[in-house]
């Protein structure tokens, strides 16, 4: 039975620290609060789903709210998992940033079993001196089935507003049956891909030296890493194990913890 399930979190500072305000959630979703330090100003929610994986027809909207200053990582609970599909499953993810809020999201890896249909939609606002972590790991399928590429299509596309005003677009866009993903200007013979973006933070030269150090130390994944507007740092990744791709991800998270707040431009 298809899905039609929503989640809603709002965050607020408090004495200095991150509080739950409110949260609002339907089956199979669960918001479990896993913070460690309660007395510290980084709150962290997991999120929870009883479901094994998106199902043909599942619809899910996913909305937060982070109130000014307050600071929030959402984890995930395992590897999302894309079912057999013949019309195809839906996901809507909207993140609200007000001045000076900090959010991170570095879900499990996704894995689309043979003949899924994914479309997915996320749109990132961030207010003045908001900051932003988030990224993906997407791989071929189950390759221990034999089923490398064998997913009807994969497609997310990736928005984010600085100031309500679009300063970053990535469309993922994946149809095996089409296109020949193991081909120069594709994946080029990898069967795992990954990407990270930073937005609201002054890069340092001394920072962006750590990411390429770190990256070019890292065997079976070729990296590259650029610039954008409104301070925004995109970095990709290819290789062949989802678990080494989500680990590149944590640890480049966490040297661009230690970059400066920046002011947006109008």
């Amino acid at each position: 039975m298809a899905m039609n399930a929503k989640v809603m979190i709002r965050t607020g500072l408090r004495g200095g620290i991150t509080r739950l305000r409110e949260s609002y959630y339907t089956p199979p979703f669960k918001v479990a609060n896993i913070t460690e330090d309660k007395t510290g100003t980084l709150l962290h929610l997991m999120l929870m789903c009883s479901s094994p994986g998106i199902l043909d027809g599942d619809e899910y909207a996913i909305r937060l709210h982070l109130e000014a200053g307050s600071k929030l990582q959402l984890h995930t609970q395992s590897y999302q998992r894309l079912f057999h599909m013949k019309e195809g499953a839906s996901q809507l993810m909207e993140v609200y940033l007000e001045q000076g809020a900090s959010f991170c999201y570095l879900p499990h890896p996704c894995s689309p079993h043979a003949h899924s249909i994914f479309r997915g939609r996320n749109k990132l606002f961030l207010a003045e001196g908001a900051q932003l972590v988030w990224g993906e790991v997407l791989t071929c399928g189950r390759k221990g089935s034999g089923e490398v590429f064998a997913f009807s299509k994969y497609q997310t596309i990736t928005e984010v507003f600085c100031n309500n005003k679009l300063v970053l677009r990535e469309n993922i866009n994946l149809q095996p049956s089409v296109m020949n993903l193991t081909a120069p200007g594709q994946l080029e013979g990898f069967t795992h891909q990954g990407s990270l973006l930073r937005v609201g933070g002054r890069m340092e030269e001394a920072v962006r030296s750590d990411i390429q150090g770190y990256l070019s130390c890292q065997e079976g994944v070729r990296s590259g890493a650029s610039e954008g507007p409104a301070g925004s740092f995109v970095v990709r990744l290819l290789g062949n194990r989802a678990e080494q791709l989500q680990d590149c991800l944590k640890t480049v998270a966490g040297i661009l913890s230690f970059t400066k707040p920046l002011t947006y431009a109008g």
